[in-house]
């Protein structure tokens, strides 16, 4: 499942390449957003539950679009988060931080309504795990993980140039752990992280 993600990714960026040095009208946006990150972990460990913290991150994404509706956007960001796992008949155990670097590629649909320029979106996510703190335990090792990604929001233009961004995104996103307990032995595990952020910013268009 892996490597046909991998596969879709890669495709996907073969193919905005190819319509990028291809058109002759293209227009490039590029957004400054906040975004609130809130991961959505999945109850698929017997007798235990992960939870994984909120956050509050600065994104950079950019725009190319192909005609005056479709487009594709790059998503740039990376966040911080606690991980803890309740035990049952343990209780809580700190499994230190982990930084996430979850790049996303989506192709965007974009509507018009004045100056308001709604849009939706799907794509493909690659996610990197780095700067792992173990916490109580001995050691925590994280796949990378592919995955989807969707999207909606919209544009409201300030002035030729400027405009005001609103952002919503929900990353379908599952990692394999393996927890190195010590005495315990490592512990495999499949984790679903599934975060939904929720962005507000401000772009710029490029290249009229």
């Amino acid at each position: 499942m892996k490597k046909l993600i991998s596969g879709i990714f890669f495709l996907f960026l073969m193919v905005v390449t190819t319509y990028a040095q291809s058109d002759d009208y293209s227009k490039w946006l590029v957004r400054a957003r906040g975004v609130w990150v809130s991961p959505s972990v999945g109850d698929n460990l017997d007798g235990a539950k992960v939870n994984v913290s909120d956050t509050f991150i600065p994104e950079l994404d950019f725009t190319y679009f192909f005609n005056k509706n479709l487009a594709a956007e790059l998503i740039l960001g990376t966040s911080k988060h606690d991980v803890d796992v309740h035990i049952d008949g343990l209780g809580d155990v700190d499994l230190g931080h982990v930084w996430l670097l979850p790049p996303t590629l989506t192709l965007q649909y974009h509507f018009y309504l004045g100056n308001f320029k709604p849009y939706v979106g799907a794509g493909v996510n690659l996610t990197l795990f780095y700067g792992i703190d173990e916490g109580d335990v001995v050691d925590m090792d994280y796949d990378t993980a592919f995955g989807f990604g969707f999207q909606a929001g919209v544009d409201y233009d300030i002035n030729e140039n400027w405009f005001i961004n609103l952002d919503v995104k929900r990353l379908m996103l599952s990692t394999d752990v393996v927890v190195n307990a010590g005495e315990l032995g490592k512990i495999p595990a499949e984790v679903d992280i599934d975060p939904l952020l929720f962005g507000v910013g401000v772009g710029y268009k490029l290249g009229w």
